[in-house]
């Protein structure tokens, strides 16, 4: 049985300078210069071997990356997806984690100032939103949006008592006032 033949790749003339532009980049991640490398190295007509020697890669990883180039073009030379454990968390029930964290404990009957995220955890599974959850998991699921509403009343658990006379010093130098006579320009 004959060996199979190396796949022919011809690229466009745009295509060759992006491939030389890509395979001298100081800034693209080291894996995809090395594929653009093998790429190159086949278009200028090396074998197999000799990619494989002149990179230091197996032939089966410049088989790979030169099947891939032909098939696909630049984009065959992107890792592909990989599939990873499933989510477990619908994003349902996402949402609804991240609903009850933006409501106040003592809304939902919860003898609590505030959430922790033992205690969302434990509220989510009591109220059979899911299963299972841990806390960490609610923390990750809270730090990954940008907006973060359960924040925004954290502020409103004082636990100073003159807090009221501090705020209201602070809140007249906004109005431009002090003791009820307004401010001049220079103060």
């Amino acid at each position: 049985m004959p060996a199979p033949q190396a796949r022919q790749i011809t690229p466009t003339t745009a295509e060759r300078r992006r491939l030389e532009a890509l395979a001298y980049s100081r800034t693209a991640p080291y894996q995809q210069v090395i594929r653009v490398r093998i790429v190159l190295d086949a278009v200028r007509g090396h074998s197999n071997n000799e990619i494989s020697h002149r990179r230091g890669v197996s032939v089966d990883t410049v088989r790979t990356w030169r099947g891939r180039y032909a098939e696909l073009g630049l984009n065959g030379l992107a890792d592909r997806r990989r599939s990873g454990r499933p989510p477990r968390l619908t994003p349902i029930q996402v949402a609804e984690v991240k609903a009850l964290a933006c409501q106040l404990p003592a809304e939902t009957g919860v003898p609590l100032s505030r959430w922790s995220c033992p205690d969302l955890a434990g509220e989510v599974v009591g109220r059979g939103i899911a299963a299972a959850i841990s806390a960490s998991t609610v923390r990750r699921i809270l730090a990954a949006d940008a907006l973060k509403p359960w924040q925004h009343q954290s502020w409103v658990f004082i636990r100073d008592p003159d807090f009221a006379a501090k705020a209201t010093r602070v809140l007249e130098l906004y109005a431009r006032t002090w003791d009820g006579v307004p401010l001049g320009a220079g103060e």
